[in-house]
């Protein structure tokens, strides 16, 4: 899908109240698209747009299926997958957001406050799915600090948390889609995928700002975890 160059530019009364950085960023949500369709759809993110040209591009989602969305608040991905898996209809699927801050209920999802970081979420997840998982997802990022070094080994650290639990709680042929920082996943995350799933691709959304050093690994194939894979490194 493409959404690009919808709506006119937008400007800002009372700039003198506000720092340079608010006002780019309050701007940039003015003259965003994606911000525009996404109000207009329902979404609670932009970011929504993301995991559907992820999936129009890959075909990760399918009715039916279940699907855990890590890190999920505000819930922009968690709906797009609820419309995805046809969740709340007949033969539909479930659809799991998970994440530590409390997240305002999402029609036809599940939501789990847990930290994904924690032993034992892994068994709370096949518990609420009654079962193992289709699809794994995680937009999670932490705040930025400024630091480009400090902040990859931040979300390198959620990304490999991430990768963890998806393959803790995936069936056999499940997918694992993860946020990870523009430069490439790291080495030894990168090799445990492979090792672990039929094919292993970087993507970067047309949804994701230019500007901005996300992309995203998509994991397809789950091969289960073997014991190489599961082999701490030494």
């Amino acid at each position: 899908m493409s959404i690009a160059g919808r709506g006119g530019p937008g400007h800002l009364r009372n700039r003198k109240r506000r720092s340079n950085s608010s006002r780019r960023w309050l701007e940039r949500q003015l003259n965003d698209p994606y911000v525009a369709e996404a109000k207009r759809r329902g979404y609670r993110s932009r970011a929504a747009f993301k995991l559907i040209e992820l999936d129009d591009r890959f075909r990760l989602l399918a009715p039916g299926m279940r699907v855990v969305d890590l890190g999920a608040a505000p819930g922009g991905w968690t709906q797009a997958a609820v419309s995805r898996v046809q969740a709340g209809q007949p033969r539909g699927g479930t659809v799991l957001a998970v994440d530590l801050a409390v997240i305002a209920p999402i029609e036809h999802a599940e939501i789990l406050i847990a930290d994904v970081q924690n032993s034992g979420v892994g068994a709370l997840i096949r518990e609420r799915l009654s079962g193992e998982a289709d699809v794994v997802l995680s937009d999670m990022a932490p705040p930025s600090s400024g630091h480009a070094n400090a902040d990859h080994l931040r979300i390198m650290a959620l990304a490999e948390a991430a990768a963890d639990l998806a393959m803790e709680v995936l069936a056999p042929g499940g997918a694992f889609v993860c946020k990870v920082w523009q430069g490439g996943t790291e080495a030894e995350l990168l090799a445990l995928l492979k090792r672990s799933f039929r094919t292993v691709r970087h993507a970067k959304p047309p949804a994701s700002r230019r500007e901005s050093a996300e992309m995203y690994v998509v994991a397809q194939g789950f091969r289960g975890l073997s014991p190489q894979a599961a082999a701490p490194s030494i």
